[in-house]
């Protein structure tokens, strides 16, 4: 059976796509590839592809499952970026959310030299990260706004408002030879935005008179009936949060949640608080929302976290983040009274203002009981009005849909099953099958004068950021440490006399994380002598066949190891030559 090799399959179907293209040159068409965030939460990015020209909108992480031991993030795989270098104009931002920006640092140095563009407070965002990882000088990064048009190749972009839980959010409407694709971002319709910016209905509704040929829209929240409730609605629960509570109130949220951090601050101004910030990444954001007039705070609100303990309970309120529970957080840390600053006491008040990101449940339950536990009133979205989405429920998806009225409909930015049911209500607006296509990451949609199809599938990859590893870790690494984790490991170390190559003495057998209910020395006993007869009896071992010989020892010690316990520790033959 031949070896499969990944590469070789990219390979061919470069080539393939290249013929295939040649046979359509006299056809005008454009090409939808989503690299990330369909089937998925996070890590969207779209690549749009007219065969001249290449353009990518968002370039967003995803944080890892539980599953994936050891991993710090997953962005997504940029092998069709790479491959088509050459005709790539430029990458696109809606907004500044991690889910949108985060990959930059890791997707960037493997695409040198292409320009960025993204709305203020995003672009602000962006430079810290590049400046963090020593990029700051290899990448054009450019600011652009509603109103504004950039040509990139032969597409011009023509960002436009939406309402999202981030200032600076918009949609992009994206002119080709073709026609005009309209993505929404991550969107809601706001009629009472904080900011005091609602969408901009009239500019969609010019757009579906003029003709869309494609819409890309936000599927987040597609399962939700209804309208998504205004955040004036969080700032009524907050303002009632603050007059009532009878101590120190701790908000968490998001570090990129700038809105909401504004609403902390503004009742903690009419109730005569001052309000601390805590968390390297939430006083990050909270300078740079403040430095580009995103975020307001009357003079002497703001104070240092060291001098929290200056001020009685109802004189302080404190902003951190560690709304999704993750374990080094502030949040987390104040609640296992790990925090060098923040001792949570009886009478403090904390507030969650999040939703949990799918898979991040346990963690926040947690958190939320350790609270408890240190006598807290702990408020969160199931029990009280301290949060509302930033993305559009189904009755605001259907007025989308309307306003735009596109000719091809691609729903994007969620679990599949998420993608479905948007699918569902374009069909209750009227659209028919052949008109809407629910996709998968890598799969290439071509729309030409003749219609629209799926024409190939990429083989996408996840790509894990481990430290400073980037792609390096495989399934096989994640399978062993999966493997460590459940059965631990043992290690055999056996030594061999040099010049004879030879066993010197028996084999000594360490194990780390390896758990037998029954006298643990004496079936490390028996397992030495398994091994050492192996040794001893089977094999005359010399330097060329280690290879084979520490695969003996792991097969024969783990067939032992599953018949007397039934586990499948790791097994590392170790040969020391003495």
């Amino acid at each position: 059976m031949e070896r499969y090799d990944p590469a070789e399959e990219r390979a061919s179907r470069a080539i393939l796509r290249g013929i295939r293209l040649e046979a359509r040159e006299t056809v005008s068409a454009v090409r939808l590839i989503p690299l990330g965030g369909l089937g998925e939460i996070g890590k969207n990015m779209l690549a749009i592809d007219t065969g001249d020209d290449l353009l990518v909108v968002d370039c967003g992480l995803q944080f890892p499952e539980e599953e994936m031991l050891g991993i710090d993030l997953v962005i997504p795989d940029i092998t069709y970026l790479q491959e088509n270098r050459d005709r790539l104009r430029g990458i696109v931002i809606t907004h500044g959310h991690e889910d949108h920006i985060g990959a930059i640092p890791y997707v960037i140095p493997r695409l040198k030299g292409t320009p960025i563009w993204a709305t203020r407070l995003a672009a602000g965002l962006i430079r810290v990260k590049l400046r963090e990882h020593r990029l700051i000088d290899d990448v054009p990064l450019f600011e652009y706004g509603p109103g504004d048009s950039i040509a990139l190749g032969g597409f011009r972009v023509e960002p436009f408002r939406v309402n999202h839980s981030i200032p600076d959010s918009v949609g992009l409407a994206i002119r080709t030879r073709l026609g005009t694709i309209v993505h929404t971002g991550d969107f809601k319709f706001d009629h009472t935005p904080v900011d005091g910016m609602p969408a901009d209905f009239a500019r969609l509704a010019r757009l579906g008179d003029e003709g869309v040929l494609a819409l890309c829209s936000d599927s987040t929240y597609a399962e939700r009936p209804g309208y998504t409730p205004s955040e004036q609605a969080v700032s009524r629960a907050l303002l009632n949060v603050f007059y009532e509570a009878p101590g120190r109130i701790i908000v968490a949220t998001f570090a990129s949640l700038i809105a909401r951090i504004q609403q902390v601050i503004d009742a903690a101004v009419r109730t005569n608080r001052k309000v601390a910030i805590i968390g390297r990444s939430m006083e990050q954001n909270v300078q740079i929302a403040s430095e580009l007039g995103y975020l307001s705070a009357p003079p002497g609100t703001l104070v240092r976290p060291e001098d929290v303990t200056r001020y009685h309970g109802r004189e302080i309120a404190i902003i951190t983040t560690g709304s999704q529970g993750e374990p080094m957080s502030s949040l987390a840390r104040m609640a296992t009274r790990e925090h060098r600053l923040i001792k949570i006491v009886p009478g403090d008040t904390v507030v969650i203002s999040a939703t949990p990101i799918p898979g991040n449940e346990t963690l926040i339950n947690r958190t939320i009981d350790n609270l408890f536990k240190q006598g807290a009133e702990v408020l969160y979205s199931r029990v009280s009005d301290v949060h509302v989405q930033g993305h559009a429920s189904q009755e605001e998806l259907k007025m989308m849909l309307n306003l735009v009225r596109p000719k091809y409909f691609v729903p994007i930015h969620g679990e599949y099953r998420m993608l479905v049911q948007h699918a569902k209500l374009a069909q209750a607006v009227g659209m028919q099958d052949e008109q809407i296509f629910v996709l998968e990451d890598g799969e290439v949609l071509e729309i030409d004068e003749r219609g629209a199809t799926v024409i190939d599938q990429l083989p996408i990859n996840e790509v894990y950021v481990d430290g400073l590893a980037v792609g390096d870790v495989t399934n096989v690494i994640l399978r062993d440490r999966r493997q460590l984790a459940s059965d631990g490991i043992l290690v055999v170390v056996f030594e061999v006399d040099r010049q004879s190559s030879r066993l010197v003495n028996e084999p000594d057998i360490l194990c780390r994380g390896f758990v037998y209910p029954g006298n643990l020395p004496t079936l490390i006993a028996k397992a030495r002598d398994a091994v050492a007869g192996e040794l001893r009896h089977e094999f005359e071992p010399h330097r060329s066949e280690w290879k084979t010989v520490t695969n003996r020892v792991r097969e024969v010690l783990g067939r032992f190891i599953w018949d007397q316990t039934r586990q499948r520790p790791m097994i590392l033959p170790i040969v020391v030559e003495v």
